[in-house]
C-alpha cells in the first residue's frame, strides 16, 4: 500500500511544470526516434538481417507509439499528467537496458519497441499545456515548446552518425539511457499536476471517444496533423536508403543532412509562436503546409530534370521543416480545442492517429525504394501527403467564411 506521504509526492504535488521540462520531454520523445537513424544501415550488418527488417526499428516503433496513445490519453485525464510520464519513463529506462543487451535482431526489435511508452511524454506535454492555456495561445505555447525541442532532432542524427562512426551503434542507446535518467529526474523535481483528474473510471473515459470521433472539427484537424507528419516520417523512412544508396553518403553525413529540417523546423516553431494568435489556428496550418507543398513540388521539377543531389535533395527539406513547425503546433492545438474537458482523450487518440500514419507511411517509403531505386518515389509520396494535409484544412476555412 502506498503511504500517504508518498502518494502526496507521487501525485499531487499542485507546480505546474517549466518550460524546459515540457520541453525536454518532447526531446526525449523525438531522440529516441531519430537518434539511431544513420546507424540503420550498420545494425543491419551488426544482426545480419536486411535492411527493410531493421528499418522496421523505426515503422514498429511508430505503430506501437499510436497504440499507446489511444490509452495514455484518457488514462492522464483519470489519474493525472504527473505519474502517468514518471511511470512511462521507467519503462524506457528498463526498455533502453534491453536494447543494449539484445542477442539478436528479434529481441531488440522488442525491446526497441516498448521504448516507444517514452512517447507519453510528447502526448502529455501537449495536455499539459491544454490544461494551463487554451486556444491560439495553447498553439503559441505549443510553438515555443516544440521549437526549443526541435533543436534536438537537429543534434541527434550528427550525433548518431559521429558516435556510431567512432564506438558502434550501441553507443547510441548508451546515451538515450544517459539522457533518460536526467529527464527522469528533472521530471520528478519539476512536474507537478496541471490536471484535474476526472470521476470516471477508464471504460468510461473511452466511451466518450465517439464525442470527439463524431466531431468533423476534430477530423479536419486530425487530418491536417496526420498528412503533415507523414510527410517528415516518409522522410525519416526513406532518407537513410536515399542518403546512403543512392547519393553514396556516409553515416556522418546522413545525420548532419537530418538536422536540416531541423532547422527549418525551429523556424516554423517560432513563427507559429509569433504568429497564431495574431493569425488563428487554421490560417497557420494552411500557410505552413502550403510551404511544404511548394518545396516538394520544386523539388520533383529539380529531380525530373535531371539537375538534383544530395544538396537539392536534403536543402528542399528546410521547408518541409518550416511548413511543419508553422502547421503541426495549430493542428494539435485545434485537436485539443475540441473538447477541452478531454485534453488528454484528444492528444492521446489524435496522436494515435497521426502516430499510426506516419508507421504506415514510414513503411510505405521503404516499400517504394527497392534496392537500386532512385529519389524520386519518396519525393512523391511526400508531395501527396502535403497537399493531402492542405485539403484536410480547407473545410474549416470555409466554414469560418460561411461557405
Amino acid at each position: 500500500m502506498v503511504s500517504p506521504l508518498s502518494q502526496s509526492v507521487f501525485l499531487n504535488r499542485a507546480t505546474p511544470p517549466r518550460l524546459v521540462t515540457l520541453t525536454l520531454l518532447t526531446g526525449l520523445s523525438a531522440l529516441t526516434l531519430n537518434l539511431m537513424l544513420p546507424s540503420l544501415p550498420q545494425m543491419a550488418l551488426y544482426f545480419d538481417v536486411p535492411y527493410g527488417l531493421m528499418q522496421l526499428a523505426v515503422s514498429l516503433y511508430l505503430a506501437l507509439s499510436a497504440v499507446l496513445q489511444v490509452v495514455i490519453g484518457p488514462i492522464s485525464d483519470r489519474f493525472g499528467r504527473r505519474p502517468v510520464v514518471l511511470g512511462a519513463l521507467a519503462i524506457f529506462l528498463l526498455a533502453t537496458v534491453g536494447t543494449l543487451l539484445a542477442p539478436n535482431a528479434t529481441v531488440f526489435l522488442a525491446f526497441r519497441m516498448v521504448q516507444a511508452v517514452v512517447t507519453a511524454g510528447m502526448v502529455l506535454s501537449r495536455a499539459v499545456v491544454r490544461d494551463m492555456v487554451d486556444g491560439p495561445r495553447a498553439a503559441s505555447m505549443i510553438g515555443y515548446v516544440t521549437m526549443g525541442m526541435s533543436l534536438v532532432p537537429m543534434i541527434g542524427p550528427v550525433l548518431g552518425g559521429t558516435l556510431e562512426e567512432a564506438f558502434g551503434w550501441q553507443s547510441t542507446f548508451v546515451m538515450l539511457l544517459v539522457l533518460g535518467l536526467v529527464v527522469t529526474a528533472l521530471t520528478w523535481a519539476d512536474m507537478g499536476e496541471t490536471a484535474t483528474t476526472a470521476q470516471r473510471s477508464f471504460a468510461q473515459q473511452v466511451r466518450l471517444y465517439p464525442a470527439l470521433l463524431g466531431a468533423g472539427r476534430f477530423w479536419a484537424y486530425c487530418g491536417a496533423a496526420t498528412f503533415a507528419s507523414g510527410c517528415f516520417y516518409a522522410f525519416l523512412g526513406g532518407a537513410p536508403y536515399v542518403g546512403a544508396k543512392v547519393f553514396g553518403l556516409q553515416p556522418s553525413a546522413i545525420g548532419l543532412a537530418f538536422a536540416l529540417p531541423a532547422i527549418g523546423y525551429a523556424l516554423g516553431n517560432f513563427i507559429a509562436g509569433r504568429f497564431s494568435v495574431r493569425f488563428g489556428m487554421n490560417a497557420m496550418i494552411v500557410a505552413g503546409t502550403m510551404v511544404t507543398s511548394c518545396g516538394m513540388a520544386v523539388l520533383a521539377l529539380v529531380t525530373l530534370a535531371g539537375i538534383s543531389g544530395p544538396m537539392a535533395f536534403f536543402g528542399a527539406m528546410v521547408a518541409l521543416g518550416v511548413g511543419n513547425g508553422m502547421a503541426l503546433p495549430n493542428a494539435n492545438a485545434g485537436m485539443l480545442s475540441v473538447r477541452p474537458d478531454l485534453a488528454g482523450t484528444a492528444s492521446g487518440l489524435g496522436g494515435a492517429i497521426v502516430i499510426g500514419g506516419g508507421a504506415a507511411l514510414s513503411a510505405l517509403a521503404v516499400a517504394l525504394l527497392p534496392d537500386g531505386s532512385g529519389e524520386m518515389p519518396l519525393i512523391g509520396l511526400m508531395l501527396a501527403c502535403s497537399v493531402l494535409s492542405t485539403l484536410s484544412v480547407i473545410p474549416l476555412l470555409a466554414r469560418a467564411k460561411g461557405l
